[in-house]
């Protein structure tokens, strides 16, 4: 039976992107004999233009039935105005959680030929290879109540941080589970020195490590973690830490590539569905000019291959031929190159084929 893809190129450079992308996915999967069903929704500024929603009924309703959804980007000034339910970012919220899709997983790795460009000095992030967990359904996020009230010097605003003992083990586990598979240590991040919903969160990491015996667990409060992800980045394996702190921490890991454009990330439940998308945004100022950067994209198929369609020999394939192709200098300007995001997405396609045809793969 072919495996249900939903499309959702959204705003901005995300149709340029997910081309790309999608390009390399229907690529790896012909030649794994891997048979999909692709559909492309509505979702974001786009949705709203088209349906008055950024996030359709029927868009919701086709991604919680697919097995896998791949995303580009959404927003952009065009839609700034928006307010609440409406603002296009809710609609990618609502997805998540409409998908249940809990753990956001973001590989960082620099490529050694791009160590140089790091904002920090190459000896730092060099051999850095790392993944950030985030808590993605839960905390101050979705938190209730939430409002805003009053006016003057006597406004007032409020929003609400909520956590379930449930909520946090199934994310560890997930975390757990990636440590496991790699240099087996795993790190959580939190602030129990203040927050109690920190402290619910430390304590439950601390009852499901006793079903990974094999991993070292560490506890880090933020602060001081965010200064060590910028002073230490190749000591770290695997980060694990709630919604709020995660978005903050992955950004900031983010940098340490040399560009966003170069990072995907997994957004993953409790079964094989997830919602794979790169970490960039909308990037309104380079629009229809060519240049935006496909790797993270690209690396986002790589992912979905991986852990939806349960093909890593083929997620594998996609993954080395980025790296080929880095090497060979076929990059953007947002990295220093003169390719434009065709010729990048072609670059790779011939790489995938080629490593596919030599290595051949199981039917």
């Amino acid at each position: 039976m072919a495996a249900r893809i939903i499309v959702l190129p959204g705003d901005g450079v995300g149709p340029e992107v997910i081309a790309q992308a999608l390009g390399v996915l229907e690529l790896a999967c012909e030649q794994g004999a891997v048979e999909l069903d692709v559909r492309e929704m509505l979702i974001g500024g786009r949705a709203v233009d088209e349906t008055g929603s950024p996030l359709p009924g029927e868009t919701l309703e086709a991604c919680k039935a697919a097995d896998a959804v791949l995303f580009g980007a959404c927003g952009g000034p065009r839609w700034d105005h928006l307010r609440g339910a409406q603002r296009c970012e809710q609609g990618l919220l609502r997805l998540r959680r409409g998908m249940d899709v809990f753990a956001n997983v973001r590989p960082v790795r620099v490529h050694p030929r791009l160590s140089d460009l790091s904002p920090l000095r190459a000896n730092v992030v060099r051999d850095t290879d790392l993944i950030i967990v985030r808590e993605l359904t839960g905390g101050a996020y979705f938190g209730e109540p939430r409002d805003r009230h009053g006016s003057g010097s006597t406004e007032t605003a409020r929003d609400t941080t909520v956590y379930t003992a449930a909520e946090v083990e199934r994310v560890a586990r997930v975390a757990f589970g990636l440590a496991g598979r790699r240099r087996r240590h795993l790190i959580s991040v939190d602030k129990a020195n203040v927050l109690i919903t920190s402290q619910l969160w430390r304590d439950t990491v601390n009852a499901v490590a006793h079903d990974f015996p094999e991993v070292q667990l560490e506890h880090r409060l933020v602060d001081s973690f965010a200064m060590e992800l910028v002073r230490r980045p190749a000591e770290i394996d695997v980060v694990v830490t709630e919604n709020l702190f995660g978005d903050i921490l992955s950004d900031e890991a983010g940098v340490l590539a040399g560009s966003l454009g170069l990072l995907p990330s997994a957004s993953l439940g409790a079964d094989r569905a997830g919602l794979y998308e790169p970490i960039h945004g909308s990037a309104p100022d380079i629009v229809g000019r060519g240049i935006a950067n496909p790797y993270g994209a690209i690396l986002s198929a790589a992912l979905l291959l991986r852990h939806s369609l349960q093909r890593d020999d083929l997620a594998r394939a996609v993954e080395a031929s980025v790296d080929a192709c880095v090497d060979g200098g076929i990059v953007g300007p947002d990295l220093g190159g003169a390719h434009g995001t065709v010729a990048i997405g072609e670059a790779v396609r011939r790489q995938v084929a080629q490593r596919l045809a030599t290595v051949g793969v199981p039917s």
